[in-house]
């Protein structure tokens, strides 16, 4: 009989254990995308676009902390074609990054599924396609991860969210071939005609109510434009920056440059009525200036002009401010524990890598390289390359890990090899005219530095050591450096590229190579199943 209870017993335990272990595995979200070509008008001409789902801009993701993403694409265009996921950490999984150097393309007509963990992250990202020019285009999304229940936010839980999506668009090019040619031929792209709000100039409306409080996530998706971001009339605090909790600075306009992202909180506490949301290009002449609505509900007063008045051209106004955007230490993040328990001030630098930005004539026609190369993407991606041994793809002597002088740019196939756990300082050096915008895959890194003129390491001496801003893109002001620490600690093949996607596709990118000599499914998966194969890559 006491045999029986104990079994009964025993049975019940593990019952509640199974439900107690089904109820904590985090949730799975299953998307099927079908990218189509669509017509398009933003600008009253008839273009070419690329939908999602016969949405453009695509589909919003609205995730939650640790959610198993499982993303179906389906491609019907002509053209092969990829999906990666700007500023998604892929911890263990850079078999799901979505660049050639990590995948091979889906060829049109068929289909591949993305699988992936939004693991410990929260905060604004977005995905865009990583092939030729297709995201000048389209095939663009928000990708929002909110924090889960049981944690905190270091700022008032906001009333609603509204994202904004800020894009740059060319009106006298059909589609994002008529753009590849030109740069294929040799020409720099002109300035873009003009900037779109979730794809669209001048025709949006945000409604709220008097003395409620709005987040507003914006994400500069342009391919060559810095933007200003404000709102007429109405201060904005920062909340967070690309994934981390932000110290709550108040702001009447902010800089976000290509590839960034931001997350501001406003409270609706003027007159009732109508005002402008402003996004203003930067450094461009023309200014580019395109507007949206913000809407007290049961307003009938139109907003009115001037639009608020932001800076132009004034580089040090921008890097002044970009300095004022630091870390909150005491904020939990995607986790119960400070942002700021990381001291990233104390760790020992193993490596320093220096990289300058160049244009050149490589065979006649424009390029951009990074120390003197130019990438130019192999047929087989790096790593399928790196997995299976295949020889002849890549090795890690072509790029140097300081530029070189005098030597004239090449094209090549540049990695850089780091061991899993480095903690490296990289130095963005920029002497062009223009800004950059370096954007790095697999990890986030802190912004410990910006200044003028050729970086030295006596400008170390200037660093923020104590709550730089972590986050997943940097700017470069023109004529000045930028410097980051970045903790190497999820192995992979990572992408680290020019945001402006014109120098990315002439050849301003490298990969980086984290590795180490251990096979653990801790540190990095297995190829997936259903993995593409390509080039000198044979499916096993």
């Amino acid at each position: 009989m006491r045999k029986a209870i104990f079994l009964e017993f025993l049975i019940g335990i593990l019952a509640c254990l199974s439900v107690f272990l089904v109820n904590a595995e985090d949730a799975y979200r299953y998307l099927t995308w079908t990218v189509t070509y669509g017509r398009v008008s933003p600008l009253g001409t008839h273009q070419q676009g690329i939908f999602i789902n016969g949405q453009f801009p695509g589909p919003a993701i609205e995730g939650v902390t640790n959610d198993n993403l499982i993303v179906n694409v389906i491609n019907k265009l002509d053209e092969p074609f990829l999906i990666t996921w700007n500023g998604i950490k892929q911890r263990r999984t850079s078999w799901q990054d979505g660049v050639l150097g990590t995948n091979c393309p889906i060829p049109p007509n068929t289909n591949w599924t993305y699988k992936f963990q939004l693991k410990d992250q929260v905060g604004t990202f977005n995905y865009f396609p990583s092939t030729q020019m297709h995201r000048a285009f389209g095939g663009y999304g928000a990708l929002n991860i909110a924090e889960r229940s049981v944690i905190t936010t270091p700022y008032s839980i906001p009333d609603q969210e509204f994202t904004l999506l800020i894009s740059d668009w060319f009106k006298n090019f059909t589609d994002h071939k008529a753009l590849r040619k030109r740069l294929d031929d040799g020409y720099t792209l002109p300035v873009p005609d003009s900037l779109l709000i979730n794809g669209r100039p001048n025709s949006l409306s945000f409604i709220g109510q008097t003395g409620k409080t709005y987040k507003f996530r914006v994400s500069n998706l342009c391919i060559e434009t810095s933007i200003n971001f404000r709102i007429q009339r109405h201060t904005m605090t920062l909340v967070e920056v690309e994934g981390s909790h932000t110290l709550q600075e108040v702001y009447d306009s902010i800089d976000v440059h290509v590839g960034q992202s931001v997350a501001v909180e406003i409270t609706l506490n003027g007159p009732p009525k109508d005002y402008y949301i402003v996004a203003s290009s930067r450094f461009t002449k023309p200014v580019l200036t395109t507007t949206a609505i913000l809407h007290y509900d049961g307003s009938h007063t139109p907003a009115s002009l001037p639009l608020p008045t932001a800076p132009t051209y004034q580089l040090h106004w921008s890097m002044k401010q970009a300095r004022t955007i630091r870390t909150n230490l005491t904020a939990n993040a995607a986790r119960p524990n400070p942002q700021g328990s990381f001291h990233y001030g104390t760790i020992p630098v193993v490596r320093t890598i220096v990289l300058e930005n160049t244009a050149a004539k490589i065979n006649g026609k424009l390029r951009y390289a990074v120390n003197g190369i130019s990438y130019v993407d192999p047929s087989t991606p790096l790593k399928l390359a790196d997995w299976f041994n295949i020889p002849g793809v890549f090795d890690l002597n072509t790029i140097k890990d300081k530029p070189t002088q005098g030597a004239p740019a090449k094209p090549g196939v540049s990695v850089i090899g780091l061991t899993l756990h480095d903690f490296v300082e990289i130095v963005f050096q920029n002497n062009k005219t223009t800004v950059q915008s370096w954007h790095l895959d697999g990890s986030s890194f802190y912004v410990v530095g910006y200044g003028n003129g050729q970086w030295t390491p006596d400008m170390r001496k200037r660093y923020n050591l104590a709550d730089a801003v972590s986050r997943h893109t940097v700017q470069v002001y023109p004529s000045s450096w930028s410097a980051i620490y970045v903790s190497l600690d999820n192995k992979g093949m990572w992408n680290l590229r020019s945001a402006i996607w014109s120098r990315r596709y002439l050849g301003q990118q490298l990969y980086l190579r984290v590795w180490n000599n251990q096979s653990s499914p801790y540190t990095e998966t297995d190829v997936p199943p259903n993995e593409l194969y390509c080039g000198k890559a044979k499916h096993p």
